[in-house]
């Protein structure tokens, strides 16, 4: 019954009942990753869809200087990945784990066999892809309309939605995250997200707690935009 319940909470396996998911629980493999730990390299052959249970997942590309480029971060609930599973693909990216979690796992042969037997699973996924599909545009958008110290504000205010939790009147996001890191995401230098990482403080809307997390407060930073 823990796994049915854990399948709830899977976005793509909301909403079916007891024995849709008795069928899936079947298929799903669940394992433990330990913090740092690489679930597949970009390039490698596409084999495995996994589904996030507890834990967190960073999935990154490396351009062609060799160069880490954060696309996003994943939790609870997150499935991955979301291209090449109807055909025999790769991975189009890197993931490691960023805190230790467990997951449950399926082959890509299962899942197009799951997907193809349960039309309502067929339309949940599209519109899991359909919302990635949105996100990239709106940070493609994100990229070209703004300079530097507003692509770093709006990218702390979808981090604050995505992994924020709330702390008084501010956001605590509840992911570890170096300035190397918001630099990929945004596509600049550490040094540059350095200095407006500092400007952002002296406005009073972020600040960073003792163990490093960054304290946001959401409203001050939709203010400079």
């Amino acid at each position: 019954m823990e796994t049915l319940h854990l399948l709830t909470h899977i976005p793509l396996f909301r909403g079916l009942d007891d024995e849709e998911l008795g069928k899936i629980s079947q298929l799903l493999v669940r394992r433990s990753f330990a913090e740092k730990t690489g679930l597949f390299l970009q390039g490698e052959s596409l084999q495995t869809v996994y589904f996030i249970v507890s834990g967190k997942v960073k999935i990154y590309r490396n351009d062609e200087s060799g160069r880490e480029q954060v696309v996003t971060v994943l939790q609870e609930g997150d499935m991955f990945p979301h291209v090449g599973f109807f055909s025999t693909g790769v991975y189009p990216a890197h993931a490691v784990m960023i805190e230790s979690g467990e997951m449950f796992t399926l082959s890509t042969e299962r899942f197009r066999h799951l997907i193809e037997s349960t039309p309502s699973l067929c339309l949940k996924l599209l519109a899991v892809i359909e919302h990635k599909y949105m996100e990239l545009q709106s940070r493609l958008s994100e990229m070209v309309m703004h300079d530097t110290h507003g692509r770093l504000v709006l990218m702390l205010i979808r981090l604050s939605r995505l992994h924020g939790e709330p702390l008084e009147a501010r956001t605590r996001l509840n992911i570890p995250i170096t300035n190397q890191e918001l630099a990929n995401m945004i596509g600049t230098s550490r040094e540059t997200v350095n200095r407006t990482l500092n400007q952002l403080k002296r406005d009073g809307a972020v600040e960073t707690a003792p163990d490093l997390h960054l304290i946001l407060d959401v409203g001050k930073l939709e203010q400079l935009l």
